[in-house]
């Protein structure tokens, strides 16, 4: 086995996964709260959370304090804030991970969420918002899952808006900090070349936060209750628009999420792959193209992106639809899935190699799911795949006249969007 799980006496699960071959070592600390577990009074007050992390602690009162310790030895760092999960790593050299453990354990615990920073600290987190609202790029995916989403949490921006952040309350904050970031709710992960004490060091420092005795943090569920047909746009005066298609799929860890995958990285995840070729390759319609699978605990999304020529947007439509509909009425062949296997294999072994990768992938199934799959066991899950399954969920799935659309460009409205689409079968 290449991890080992346990819990902290706090009730804190840990996941270890040594390898060799390695000098650096990453601790991955990750907590099951994001956006959806947001009231009105803190929307974006998890993002808001993560930026205050490095803003100072009882032992190191300023972010130099933080950053200084981390830059002195070379070490990578960020955080990450989801709809559903926020995670904080650092990967070191292996001799110094007594360092990242202490300090991560520091911020995340001690934080002093000083008065002053904060509001400091608000007006960066606007300028965060006007970047991905100005970048195209970056905003559509916001959008369709607005579309997709639209009268539910999932449907709002992680980051909330800049009324939403410079109305955010100091002790608002504290409480939701407070209520989320427990013991209960948190996975901690170290990967890479570990010192024999590891445990020890955990256990002295996250394993010392007391346990609230309260499991996982509440969300409000969606289930199934996706919108489909929708659309939503952002006019903007551009050349390059951007497109987005979305049909709501299955939650994390569903039996059809193998089959999804593999059907996305045959429909459009490698330069080999149908829309790239047919799309791209064949016609010069855009410059990217790709699909995606993405999943919360309760729904999921099968995308398709591409950055395209607004004069020829119908035609781009057009051939993108007839290329879902075609795998929806005939599948894929034993070629497609046999080199896709390959792909899943080779991509997931690359990513291995890295110990920061290595502590997102169990780090992810230890906070979500029941039971944590090696590599190997993944990926005997993806070679069950069959034929068969691949033609049920394309079918089960891919329908154009639920399709949701988001797009970004000189557009008027959305009637005009909806002209682009194919008429309803």
């Amino acid at each position: 086995m290449s991890f080992t799980q346990s819990l902290l006496n706090n009730g804190a699960k840990v996941v270890l996964a040594p390898f060799v071959g390695t000098d650096a070592a990453a601790i991955l600390v990750a907590f099951q709260v994001g956006s959806r577990n947001e009231a009105e009074n803190v929307w974006g007050g998890s993002h808001f959370v993560e930026h205050l992390m490095f803003k100072g602690t009882t032992r190191r009162p300023q972010t130099i304090d933080i950053s200084k310790e981390l830059d002195r030895y070379g070490a990578q760092y960020n955080a990450y804030t989801g709809k559903d999960l926020t995670g904080y790593w650092v990967k070191i050299a292996a001799e110094h991970l007594p360092v990242a453990v202490d300090l991560l354990n520091d911020m995340i615990f001690h934080s002093t969420f000083n008065a002053e920073e904060m509001e400091r600290e608000k007006n960066v987190i606007v300028e965060e918002i006007k970047m991905y609202e100005e970048n195209p790029i970056m905003h559509i995916e916001d959008l369709l899952e607005e579309a997709m989403f639209d009268g539910h949490i999932l449907g709002k921006n992680i980051a909330g808006t800049a009324a939403s952040v410079q109305g955010m309350k100091r002790d608002d904050v504290i409480a939701y900090h407070a209520a989320h970031y427990r013991p209960e709710n948190m996975v901690i992960v170290v990967s890479g070349k570990l010192p024999s004490n590891i445990l020890e060091q955990l256990e002295n420092t996250f394993g010392t936060v007391p346990s609230s005795g309260v499991a996982r943090s509440p969300f409000s569920v969606i289930g199934n209750q996706a919108n489909t047909g929708r659309i939503r746009y952002q006019h903007k005066d551009l050349e390059q628009i951007q497109l987005s298609l979305g049909f709501p799929t299955v939650g994390r860890g569903h039996a059809d999420e193998a089959p999804l995958k593999l059907l996305s990285a045959i429909l459009g995840g490698t330069m080999s792959s149908r829309l790239f070729v047919e799309v791209r390759e064949k016609r010069g319609l855009c410059y990217t193209v790709r699909t995606g699978v993405d999943a919360y605990q309760d729904i999921g999304m099968f995308t398709v992106r591409a950055g395209l020529d607004a004069k020829r947007l119908p035609e781009a439509i057009r051939v993108i639809c007839e290329e879902l509909r075609k795998v929806s009425a005939d599948g894929v062949t034993a070629e497609e899935l046999a080199m896709v296997k390959d792909n899943v294999r080779g991509g997931l072994s690359l990513s291995l190699e890295d110990s920061s990768d290595r502590a997102e992938f169990y780090g992810r199934q230890a906070l979500f799911l029941d039971v944590i799959k090696e590599p190997a066991e993944r990926l005997k899950v993806f070679d069950a795949v069959t034929l068969e399954d691949i033609a049920r969920v394309a079918k089960q799935y891919l329908h154009i006249d639920d399709m949701s659309l988001a797009a970004i460009g000189p557009f008027t409205g959305e009637d005009e969007l909806r002209a682009l689409l194919p008429a309803r079968a």
